[in-house]
């Protein structure tokens, strides 16, 4: 069985978090966690190696762009350690293919980026946007199961240390739950705060920042948004479909909505 412990956590993202593995709520979620561990070692997703994969395929140094998700996805073969991100080999057509991802390649396409080939994202995470989740961790077809477990504590710390630590972050709020996350943000220097609604479901469309306009006429403009911010700073914009296994987009209204229905 796995033996959660700090040591999964990298070393430059365990700096940053400094004294916090001396605390009660550490311990707290390390034993709750190392119990879940022994209990349901089968059913808890993704696997226990892949819980900080976030945080070990983009380092500290790298970070640019911060994406906020919830928890992972409780259905299976589908959790790998990314927020929003899947198995490359999960078909894009298939019910298994989350309403999020689909709606996320919409905005891209609509924004002139192109549809993603697939839903793994770590392609992303190599560039510098860190696709972190606020528990990293969820049992098996129960959503939000483990968010009472204590990881609430350690990610508060973590996005309130980087928040602080690296100015002109671009940070994407999407959904009421990354958005509570907002005092901690602007505890920073200079950040680019982009909010709107949830990418998933129906949900997209129903706040007054919604992710897609209604019939998917438009998008928040959020990657454009976050290029533009970098190309400011003089730093390389995000490629957020790989030219290799993109689409092209010679006619992407025409193409948009072909493989892909809530």
């Amino acid at each position: 069985m796995h033996q959660f412990s700090a040591n999964d956590i990298p070393h430059d993202w365990r700096a940053l978090l400094g004294d916090f593995f001396e605390t009660p709520q550490w311990h707290q979620l390390q034993h709750r966690l190392q119990t879940e561990l022994g209990l349901y070692s089968e059913s808890i997703c993704p696997p226990p190696e892949y819980f900080f994969k976030a945080l070990q395929l983009t380092p500290l140094d790298s970070v640019r762009v911060i994406i906020l998700g919830q928890d992972p996805y409780h259905s299976p073969g589908l959790a790998q350690g990314l927020a929003f991100s899947i198995p490359a080999n999960i078909p894009a057509n298939s019910r298994a293919f989350p309403s999020s991802l689909r709606n996320i390649s919409k905005a891209l396409m609509l924004e002139g980026f192109g549809r993603l080939p697939n839903g793994d994202l770590q392609d992303w995470s190599r560039q510098g946007v860190l696709l972190l989740n606020t528990a990293l961790s969820v049992k098996l077809g129960e959503a939000a199961s483990h968010t009472k477990l204590g990881w609430q504590s350690l990610i508060d710390r973590l996005i309130t240390a980087l928040a602080i630590a690296k100015p002109n972050l671009i940070w994407m709020l999407w959904g009421g739950h990354a958005q509570s996350k907002l005092p901690l943000i602007e505890a920073g220097t200079n950040p680019l705060i982009l909010q709107s609604s949830h990418p998933s479901g129906l949900g997209v469309y129903r706040t007054h920042q919604p992710f897609l306009q209604p019939g998917s006429i438009a998008s928040c403009g959020h990657f454009t948004k976050a290029n533009q911010w970098l190309e400011k700073l003089g730093q390389p914009s995000i490629q957020w479909v790989n030219k290799t296994g993109g689409l092209s987009l010679a006619n992407p209204q025409a193409d948009l909505l072909s493989g892909f229905t809530d």
